[in-house]
């Protein structure tokens, strides 16, 4: 059941490694066309090219989605050349890992992530959005985080700009529902990606492959359902809801010990590649 991703065009951000590649591999197995946009230009062309020599149907557009100018113009590329974007795939992002407090002098790290994370999403969307109204709707999937459901520590500008996004892609729906644009928010746990695996003490942790969350990703395109978690997300969500101040105070030495017990493991040799 479902809607046949074969035949549509989708658009996947951050689409040069992890899970926006492994996304677009899945997708274009299934028959759609995918437009793989990110800022690494060979490894864009390299995903682009293995998804063509499978015999899926794959066009790379190197972009700074941070950059204005430039994304409309990647955009107005994608549009001559399919003539409409079905899905936006909007996964591109960056994270920083850093206490409150040793960030008090650091306020550019919260507007280097908001520019990817949250300002370039958005940017996307309006772009888009004029074509997929005047085609009947659209879908717009965005790349969440199990983070924004559950209290967790040290990272809160990635977290503060991915609540921002899905706080959007809700108005979005509120409002363009009736005019066919639906969305979808996947909340991934930790995924075993270049970006978490900038953390040392990461490697140590067991974690979703970036093939398994291509599949959530899948599910989105295909089901449309408003948001892709676990059981796990939807308790802590449910907590946050009733008790979040208990849960927030609960939940805070546990994220300590287990950083802890992540510092020994990784320090010992025990990691997960």
């Amino acid at each position: 059941m479902g809607i046949d991703p074969a035949g549509q065009v989708i658009v996947v951000t951050g689409s040069s490694s992890g899970i926006g590649a492994a996304a677009a591999r899945r997708l274009a197995a299934r028959g759609a066309t995918v437009c793989l946009l990110a800022r690494r230009a060979d490894e864009l062309e390299s995903v682009a090219a293995g998804i063509r020599a499978d015999g899926g149907r794959a066009d790379a557009y190197p972009v700074d989605l941070t950059d204005e100018a430039a994304t409309r113009r990647t955009v107005a590329e994608v549009l001559a050349a399919h003539g409409r974007v079905d899905v936006l795939l909007s996964n591109a992002a960056r994270s920083i890992r850093r206490p409150i407090a040793e960030s008090l002098d650091r306020l550019h790290d919260h507007e280097r992530v908001m520019a990817i994370n949250y300002f370039a999403a958005v940017r996307l969307v309006h772009l888009l959005l004029p074509s997929m109204l005047a085609q009947g709707g659209g879908h717009v999937v965005v790349s969440s985080t199990l983070s924004t459901q559950v209290p967790i520590p040290l990272f809160s500008a990635y977290l503060a700009s991915k609540s921002a996004l899905e706080s959007y892609v809700r108005s979005l729906s509120a409002e363009l529902g009736h005019a066919g644009i639906t969305t979808s928010v996947v909340h991934f746990p930790m995924v075993r990606t270049p970006m978490s695996g900038g953390t040392e003490i990461y490697r140590a942790m067991r974690m979703m492959s970036p093939d398994q969350a291509a599949r959530w990703i899948e599910r989105a395109v295909v089901s449309r359902p408003s948001r892709v978690t676990s059981a796990f997300g939807v308790a802590g969500e449910a907590s946050m809801a009733l008790l979040p101040g208990v849960v927030t105070r609960a939940t805070a030495p546990f994220f300590r010990r287990m950083d802890r017990e992540l510092a020994r493991r990784a320090a010992a040799g025990d990691v997960h590649e």
